[in-house]
């Protein structure tokens, strides 16, 4: 049996599979978020163990002699955050996490120093690790001193599992401490954050042992003998191992809250300028680029709450027919945007009103506009040297087919739909755990799931959706000036 363990932001979540793959159980802990002033996002690393613990303890009441075969263990979570220790592992102040935006001010300075946008392939966003410590020094000074390791989410999760400090390249490219062509830390970037190497965990491939389950933690799961820790890898590259997208050219789209397109690399093709995040996957000699737009099923939530009608309602009145653009364009910006604009600033807008835009037309204007804001990220992606000729869509809103043929057209690619399943963190992260306790091939265990179905572009709104992306690509420009 293979334990996957996947720290997300509002809970832990633990999945139990066999040597077939075949999904044994899963359960879950949870977790708040600490908002203590705003734009401040924190948790305590003390609330991880427990929801770890919660979740865990759920599945041994249930599949105890499963739990008790477990050769394997990977880790997911959450990327960016900051958890600091002292030199006796002691944790200095709560994490702060990847949503948190108060280092804006330091991501803007590092970001200016040409060094780490060469190094790291990515703009030094706010959320990214290295401007939090930045943030720490300058505020929190006699914190910034005692600082003897900086782990990431998952990584303080390994050192409880197995008294390591270890982490692994596709979590560590988040950081703005790594040089991701080369897959090892920056001395030269941490120097710019007055830190050095000695403060960073040792690192490994996900696919590699990231340690081993403490005997003490074994003992209390019922475990007998050697279980290996896998490096494991960031939210975003296990659920890509649990997609099976781990091949050149292959991707996916996520239309979650925040709307993600992920694409596998063989080589490392970084392009900062345009918002795409280039990472280390978590299969050894491996990229990904990934695109985010930070307001996808956001978006329908948000026209549902103002409607007073649900989004499943407010999809089903539009059919399964995609219609032609009715001239009314919705900028999905409602907290700024990440891919290809990187502007914090910016909101969203409806343009083209008129007396007939009905409630159906401004819901089919919602779905029409994170499908160009999700064209954007591909045109960002192509122009960072990757073509994608199909994605597979996963999340919550990739249950309306009349949005997946909305993105399909405004692509211009077929979008598959996996069959029935859980393919997320977890499962990526127990598939890591199993190979790097068997030795397993990486892209033989990491395989697509079976497609359930595909949807194609609609040949005939080809047209008609080109003129209107190109429309949607004209009022960003227009409407910047008056909200910034």
């Amino acid at each position: 049996m293979y334990l996957g363990l996947d720290l997300g932001t509002s809970g832990v979540k633990a999945m139990l599979i066999d040597g077939d793959q075949r999904i044994i159980g899963s359960a879950n802990g949870s977790l708040d978020v600490s908002r203590p002033h705003s734009g401040w996002s924190e948790q305590e690393p003390a609330h991880w163990i427990r929801a770890t613990e919660e979740a865990v303890t759920g599945l041994k009441a249930k599949h105890p002699k499963e739990l008790a075969a477990v050769k394997g263990i990977g880790l997911s979570g959450q990327m960016h955050g900051a958890t600091l220790l002292d030199a006796s592992d002691k944790v200095l102040r709560p994490c702060i996490l990847w949503n948190d935006t108060r280092s804006h001010i330091e991501a803007a300075a590092l970001d200016a120093d040409p060094r780490f946008r060469k190094l790291t392939g990515n703009i030094v966003f706010p959320g990214f690790t290295a401007p939090k410590l930045a943030w720490v020094a300058k505020n929190e000074p006699e914190i910034f001193a005692k600082v003897a390791k900086v782990l990431l989410p998952k990584d303080y999760l390994r050192l409880w599992l197995t008294g390591e400090h270890i982490s692994e390249m596709s979590d560590s490219a988040g950081t703005s401490w790594l040089d991701t062509g080369k897959r090892a830390w920056s001395s030269e970037l941490l120097a710019a954050t007055n830190l050095d190497e000695k403060q960073m965990p040792t690192l490994v491939e996900g696919t590699e042992q990231g340690g081993k389950l403490r005997a003490e933690l074994a003992s209390a799961w019922g475990i007998s003998g050697d279980v290996v820790v896998a490096g494991g890898a960031g939210d975003n590259a296990a659920s890509a191992c649990g997609m099976g997208t781990v091949s050149d050219g292959a991707a996916f789209v996520s239309l979650g809250t925040s709307g993600v397109l992920f694409a596998a690399n063989a080589a490392y093709l970084p392009k900062p300028e345009s918002a795409v995040h280039a990472f280390c996957h978590a299969l050894p000699n491996t990229w990904h680029q990934m695109g985010v737009i930070l307001s996808a099923t956001d978006a329908l939530n948000w026209h549902s709450s103002v409607t007073g009608k649900s989004a499943a309602d407010l999809t089903g009145e539009l059919g399964e027919s995609l219609k032609a653009p009715s001239g009314v364009t919705f900028l999905p910006y409602l907290s700024g945007e990440r891919t290809p604009h990187n502007d914090a600033v910016i909101r969203g807008a409806f343009i083209g009103l008129e007396h007939e835009s009905s409630r159906a037309v401004l819901t089919q204007a919602v779905l029409e506009g994170v499908s160009f804001a999700i064209r954007d990220n591909l045109e960002a992606l192509r122009s960072a040297g990757t073509d994608i000729s199909r994605v597979t869509a996963i999340g919550g809103g990739s249950r309306s087919r009349y949005w997946l043929a909305s993105i399909a057209t405004a692509l211009g690619v077929p979008v598959d739909l996996p069959a029935d399943g859980d393919f997320g963190a977890a499962f990526g992260a127990a598939r890591l755990g199993l190979i790097a306790a068997t030795g397993a091939d990486p892209v033989a265990v990491c395989a697509p799931p079976v497609t359930a179905g595909t949807i194609e572009p609609v040949a005939a709104l080809s047209s008609a959706y080109e003129d209107a992306y190109k429309r949607y690509r004209s009022v960003y420009p227009a409407i910047k000036s008056l909200v910034h």
